[in-house]
């Protein structure tokens, strides 16, 4: 079996939040990143931080952490790519990708999304529940990153356009409160009161 990495999307401007840096915003006494990271950890064999700035507000993690480079600013995609390359720059052939604001994502996501997409031959498989898709829960392969990169220099934003231009696969998950979102002030709230 191959070994996972495990990519953990932080370089969103956190817009919605007041543009805060959602990696450091405070749950149950921790930052978001120190939720992600603790559950995604057990469940990859590598793992790296997609984030933008400043790289030494992580440094005490001892995680490598890959900006977004010349696509900056085009979205999660950008992110996406990202983990890519730090994938493919350490050997590894595929990745699965969490938002650092999802801190209540399954401890089994990653083992569901890879087989999903190795049973149906696939190169993207996309967490689904009853709400719909959660593109940022995915799996990826390393092969696919040259043309994403292609992708985004002509413009493609929104990532299941992408994704199912590949034949992304959808892995199907029961609960939806597992990918709630951390996007406002609101949300931080409801998290903190433990009912996402």
């Amino acid at each position: 079996m191959t070994e996972l990495g495990g990519v953990i999307l932080a370089g969103g401007p956190g817009r919605r939040m007041g543009n805060q840096d959602k990696a450091s915003l405070t749950l149950a006494g921790e930052r978001l990143l120190d939720h992600v990271l603790r559950r995604l950890s057990p469940q990859v064999g590598a793992l790296a931080i997609n984030a933008n700035g400043d790289p030494e507000r992580f440094g005490a993690l001892d995680v490598p952490v890959v900006p977004d480079g010349e696509f900056q600013g085009s979205g999660p995609l950008s992110g996406v790519l990202a983990g890519l390359d730090w994938a493919g720059e350490n050997g590894l052939t595929e990745i699965v990708t969490v938002p650092v604001d999802t801190p209540f994502f399954p401890e089994n996501m990653t083992e569901r999304l890879a087989a999903t997409a190795r049973q149906a031959g696939a190169k993207i498989a996309i967490a689904e529940t009853s709400d719909g898709r959660h593109p940022t829960c995915a799996f990826w392969s390393v092969a696919l990153r040259d043309d994403l990169r292609r992708a985004l220099a002509d413009g493609i934003r929104k990532m299941t356009d992408w994704a199912d231009r590949h034949g992304a696969v959808a892995a199907r998950f029961d609960d939806p409160d597992a990918f709630f979102n951390v996007n406002t002030p609101e949300d931080l709230a409801r998290a903190k009161a433990h009912r996402p």
